[in-house]
């Protein structure tokens, strides 16, 4: 079995998928749907085998990974030394492709049932606005075709060899994202101030092109001085120590310093960190499995991703005593910032999708955190557990509202009808014995977010995290203890929104008609969510510490539970960084981790659920502490961003228009015109009074004297005598010419 053909051909079935559906197959939604299955199947089946081999390879799988690559772009006479293009499956690779194509595949099930597939079509449904309940969303083939583009694109992203094909998958992303958050582009509010998705589209789509240009700059600078952009080749000792010795065009930055963090900015606005994380809430707007995708297994982990790929270069440099380079502290700021600072809001959030949304930024403030203390293993492990609790929890918050929307559609048939919002957790709860599948995969995925001990994947990650910090500080980095300290209060403000979004929606009492009648939903919508429980549970298992055992007294376990995930995954980098592994157990990480999952889910659930469950219409406790409605407003950055940014710059655009446009430039150009136009005048002015005036007046001449010719023409030959012999007699008296004599 050749495994390079294989991953040459992993991200190709859902890419024919895509360009089959929009060209030939669009008019059949069943047909569609199959297609976009089957080749995500095809694509998984083929991801696994690559997945599988390389875990029988081993660690020794990052010494010679499977790599194939052509030459693409002739930059040389020498064709050695032409750009090119290859796929490449190293420990880090297969780990990828192990849980991109489980969550993608999920999500493509689910989306069938979540797009009511099979169902009647409706003569009111509209193109761009969502279906109307019990029939199918008139777009369906449409949006099989996107997510299927969308999977292509991160596979891609995900087996290339080189930055310059990442980018190409990171662009695709980009415009899928675009396509798919705007999905409902017709859809409007009764709100004039909430955003709709046509407006969050291109508020996504704008605000990620910021971090990528920087990302493309930092490219094209990484080339230009590196004569590459494989990654292989960037990533040989003496070309990092090239990099990270030779002097940037700032001052104080080494190359590797200054292409890192351009790099890094890509990352930034890819995966919504302060302060380019204003797109993500927002793009909430599009369908739930597309927030699925965005959030679990393509855009936002793509962002993490090329951090994670590209560690070596940020790490490049690393100064003496363990000093951190430039783009290492500054991940570790903005990453613990972004997370406490996104922790902070969530807890404020009703919308049961934003509240996961600003979840997700603070997990990615983790991941980044993480690098930025040099916690390379626990950042990567956290982007896989991440993906599965994440997936759950976001389809089971479409089941959530998938499920309300029947009940509200249930109570408007029976001439209830209200205007309400079934994202709005205020308008749920009592849930759990109307959706009891969702309600019980829910729950395994908030408590994976939330780190509870031991039994999810979650835990084992963040306590990673939170181990690699504390390690840091003691090793004399300050950086460690502050990085550790905002996570640990980020972990528990995490944990108690995440039992105040299971109580509001699942526990107490129904607190509106809709919630009261709400029912499971079909099983291609519950069957991912048992899928994605399992992992948010047993994933975590494949990377638990060895000394965490011995410390709590439980050496056996430490010998049925090694530590794969380190072992296998770590031997990606571990030939130019140094990788360190705890030899003594600390029990402070894990106190921290205890304390704050347990003691924030306990506060939530006691707030919310065991103190005396919300009523309808009663307001949230929450709301009475000082600074919560800043939290609810987001603190205010979409409004200082519009005030500092966007207005000023419609603004500068509108008089650009108005006065650049129409009064310099189409001045000048009417003013061209009005020239040339009187320049036309007065040549058709001399055209018509000269030329025109002087042929006609020779032509009237020539008439005229041929008029008075024609008196003389009249036909008889004794007056055409008489008149020779008149002029004969004029032309002898005027040249005196002497007549004849006559005899």
């Amino acid at each position: 079995m050749d495994l390079k053909l294989i991953t040459w051909l992993i991200p190709v079935p859902p890419l024919l998928s895509f360009g089959l559906i929009v060209l030939f197959f669009n008019k059949w939604k069943r047909l569609s749907s199959s297609i976009a299955i089957l080749s995500m199947i095809v694509s998984f089946v083929m991801a696994q085998i690559v997945f599988w081999r390389g875990v029988g390879i081993g660690p020794e799988l990052a010494k010679e990974p499977i790599h194939s690559a052509i030459a693409w772009l002739p930059t040389s006479a020498n064709p050695a030394e032409w750009l090119k293009m290859g796929v490449m499956v190293d420990p880090l690779t297969a780990v990828m492709l192990f849980f991109v194509s489980i969550t993608c595949l999920c999500i493509f099930v689910y989306s069938v049932g979540y797009h009511n597939g099979g169902m009647p079509e409706s003569q009111h449904n509209k193109k761009g606005e969502p279906p109307e309940v019990g029939t199918i969303e008139p777009m369906y083939s449409r949006f099989f075709a996107y997510i299927s583009l969308f999977a292509a694109a991160m596979l891609t992203l995900v087996v290339a060899d080189n930055l310059l094909l990442l980018f190409v998958g990171w662009e695709v992303m980009g415009l899928c994202s675009y396509l798919l958050i705007g999905f409902w582009f017709a859809r409007t509010y009764p709100d004039p101030r909430r955003i709709t998705p046509f407006q969050a589209a291109i508020k996504a789509f704008m605000t990620t092109r910021v971090g990528d240009v920087l990302m493309l700059l930092g490219i094209a600078y990484l080339y230009s001085q590196a004569g590459t952009l494989s990654f292989r080749e960037i990533f040989e000792p003496a070309t990092l120590t090239k990099l990270a010795t030779t002097q940037s065009y700032l001052v104080g930055l080494s190359v590797a310093g200054l292409a890192g963090l351009l790099l890094f900015a890509g990352t930034v606005g890819k995966s919504a960190q302060f302060p380019l994380h204003v797109w993500l809430p927002d793009a909430m707007e599009g369908p739930t499995p597309v927030s699925a995708m965005i959030h679990a297994a393509t855009m936002v982990s793509a962002g993490v991703y090329a951090v994670v790929r590209m560690f070596p270069l940020l790490h490049a440099g690393l100064g003496e005593g363990g000093a951190f380079t430039t783009p290492m502290l500054v991940m570790g700021v903005i990453g613990a910032f972004t997370a406490l600072f996104a922790s902070v809001i969530a807890v404020a959030q009703n919308d049961i999708k934003r509240v996961l949304a600003y979840s997700t930024i603070a997990q990615l403030g983790y991941m980044i955190a993480a690098l930025g203390v040099g916690a390379w293993v626990a950042a990567a492990f956290h982007l896989v557990t991440h993906a599965f609790f994440k997936a759950l929890l976001f389809l089971g918050s479409g089941s959530v509202i998938h499920g309300v929307e029947h009940g509200h559609h249930h109570v408007s048939a029976h001439g209830h009808d209200e205007f309400f919002d079934p994202n709005d957790m205020m308008n749920m709860g009592g849930l759990r014995t109307k959706m009891p599948v969702t309600f019980w995969t829910f729950l395994i995925g908030g408590l994976a977010l939330s780190g509870f001990p031991l039994i999810t994947a979650g835990f084992w990650s963040k306590d990673a995290i939170l181990g690699g910090a504390f390690e840091q500080w003691q090793a004399g980095n300050s950086l460690g203890m502050g990085v550790f300290i905002v996570l640990a209060i980020s972990a528990l403000l995490t944990a108690f929104y995440t039992a105040r979004q299971i109580s509001l929606t699942f526990l107490g009492k129904p607190r509106t008609e809709a919630a009261a009648h709400a029912s499971e939903n079909v099983w291609t919508m519950t069957a991912p969510l048992v899928v994605l429980a399992f992992f948010a549970i047993f994933a975590g298992f494949s990377g638990t510490e060895h000394t965490f055992w011995v410390g709590i007294g439980l050496p056996q376990v430490a010998e049925l539970l090694p530590n794969w995930f380190h072992s296998f995954v770590g031997a990606t980098v571990e030939q130019v960084v140094e990788l360190k592994v705890a030899t003594e157990f600390t029990p402070w990480p894990l106190v921290t981790s205890l304390v704050v999952a347990l003691g924030g889910l306990a506060l939530g659930f006691l707030v919310y659920a065991w103190r005396r469950p919300l009523e309808a219409g009663e307001r949230d406790p929450l709301a009475r502490i000082p600074g919560y409605s800043w939290a609810a407003n987001r603190f205010g950055v979409d409004q200082l961003y519009d005030g500092a940014l966007i207005r000023p710059t419609l603004g500068l655009a509108r008089w650009t228009y108005e006065f650049i446009d129409k009064k310099v430039i189409d001045g000048i150009l009417h003013g061209i015109a009005r020239s040339a136009y009187r320049i036309g005048e007065a040549f058709r002015v001399f055209d018509r009074v000269v030329i025109n005036g002087g042929a006609d007046a020779l032509a009237q001449s020539i008439k005229e004297l041929g008029e008075g010719f024609r008196e003389v023409q009249t036909g008889r030959v004794q007056n055409y005598m008489l008149l020779a012999l008149l002029m004969t007699i004029i032309i002898f008296i005027l040249f005196e010419i002497p007549l004849p004599a006559l005899r």
